[in-house]
C-alpha cells in the first residue's frame, strides 16, 4: 500500500518535471531560432532590417538551468551507473537496495541546492539584484531553481525509500 502511494507520488512529480523541462527546452529553442533568424535577416538585408533578440544569451542560460534541473528531477531513478565489478553477483533486490541508498545522496544534494538557492533568492530580493542584460529581478529566477532543486530532492528521497526499504526497481515499476 505504502509503495503504491510513493510510486504514484513519484510518477506525478516526474510528470510535472518533464512538462517543465519540455516547456523550458521549447522556449530555449524558440529564443535561439529567433536570435539566429534575426541576425541572418540583418546580414541578408545589409542592415536595413535590424531586429534583435535582446538578452538572448541570458534567456538561454536561465532556460537551460530550468530544463536541466527539471530533467534531472524527472529522471533521477535512472541516474545510477551500475559498476558490474561490484554488483555482478548480487541479487536484483540487493542491487535495487544499493541504488536506493545511492539516491539518498541525490536527496541530500537537492536539499543543499534548495537551501542555497533560497538564501540567494532572499539576498537578491533584499539587494535588488537584477540580470545583466534584461534587468530582470534575480530572486524569481533563484526561487524557480530552488523549487526545481527541491523536486530533485523529493523525488530522490521517494525513489531512495522505494529502493532501499522495499527493494523496488524504479524503471520496472514506472513502466518506462
Amino acid at each position: 500500500m505504502m509503495t503504491t502511494y510513493l510510486e504514484r507520488a513519484s510518477h506525478a512529480l516526474a510528470l510535472v518535471c518533464r512538462v517543465v523541462a519540455g516547456i523550458a527546452l521549447v522556449a530555449l529553442l524558440a529564443v535561439t531560432i529567433a536570435d539566429v533568424s534575426t541576425r541572418y535577416l540583418y546580414r541578408l538585408t545589409e542592415g536595413a532590417i535590424a531586429l534583435r533578440v535582446t538578452g538572448s544569451v541570458e534567456l538561454v542560460s536561465y532556460l537551460m538551468l530550468c530544463s536541466l534541473l527539471a530533467a534531472m528531477a524527472a529522471n533521477v531513478e535512472k541516474s545510477q551507473v551500475v559498476v558490474e565489478a561490484f554488483s555482478h553477483g548480487l541479487a536484483p533486490a540487493i542491487k535495487n537496495r544499493l541504488h536506493g541508498v545511492y539516491l539518498l545522496g541525490f536527496a541530500a544534494l537537492g536539499l543543499v541546492l534548495f537551501l542555497g538557492l533560497v538564501d540567494s533568492a532572499q539576498s537578491a530580493a533584499g539587494h535588488g539584484e537584477v540580470t545583466q542584460d534584461l534587468r530582470l529581478p534575480m530572486s524569481p529566477i533563484y526561487y524557480a531553481a530552488a523549487a526545481l532543486s527541491l523536486l530533485l530532492g523529493v523525488r530522490s528521497l521517494i525513489e531512495a525509500l522505494l529502493g532501499a526499504l522495499f527493494g523496488r526497481d524504479a524503471e520496472v515499476s514506472h513502466g518506462e
